[in-house]
Formats: structure tokens, C-alpha cells, sequence
């Protein structure tokens, strides 16, 4: 039993390096073509940190983010990088 779950997490590994390995690829040829990444429009909001852990939200009007067309989010390939479709799920930045 302990070598077919041994076999079962090393396949599942294994397809989890392959996705990434894959992902990382399509996005690098993306972003040598010039394609890599994208620019999206989203809602700022300031957030105010005020007594007994509570927070005030300040509109701030609108703010353009830099996202990775990619499927995987802030990988080691895209350092520091949201994925586009994240970004557009999410149309809110909340800077705090």
C-alpha cells in the first residue's frame, strides 16, 4: 500500500513540475516575442488602519497594473508577477 501512495505522489509531483515546466516556456517565448505580459485598468483603494484593528477604505481612483499572461502566479519566471486572468478576476488594488 505505502508503494502505490509512494508512486501516486511522485506521479503527481512529477505532473506538477511538467505543468510549471510548461507554463514557464509558453510564457517565456511570449515574452521574447513581446508578448509576455499586459497592462489592465483597476480600482485603487488606500486603506487606513484606525483603533481596535479596524481599517477605512479611501477611493483613489483608478490604476493601471502590470500582469503576466501566464498560468501560474508570481512564479520564479515572472518574479513578482500577478497572472492577467487573476488580475481581471480581481479588478480591485487595495494598497495598504
Amino acid at each position: 500500500m505505502a508503494r502505490i501512495v509512494a508512486r501516486a505522489v511522485m506521479g503527481l509531483l512529477m505532473l506538477a513540475a511538467g505543468i510549471w515546466a510548461a507554463d514557464w516556456l509558453i510564457w517565456q517565448g511570449r515574452a521574447l516575442a513581446g508578448g509576455g505580459y499586459k497592462v489592465i485598468t483597476v480600482s485603487r483603494f488606500v486603506v487606513a488602519p484606525l483603533k481596535g484593528h479596524k481599517e477605512e477604505y479611501y477611493p483613489d481612483g483608478n490604476v493601471e497594473i502590470r500582469c503576466t499572461q501566464s498560468l501560474l502566479p508570481e512564479g520564479l519566471p515572472q518574479i513578482g508577477g500577478k497572472p492577467c486572468w487573476w488580475v481581471e478576476r480581481t479588478p480591485v488594488y487595495f494598497d495598504r
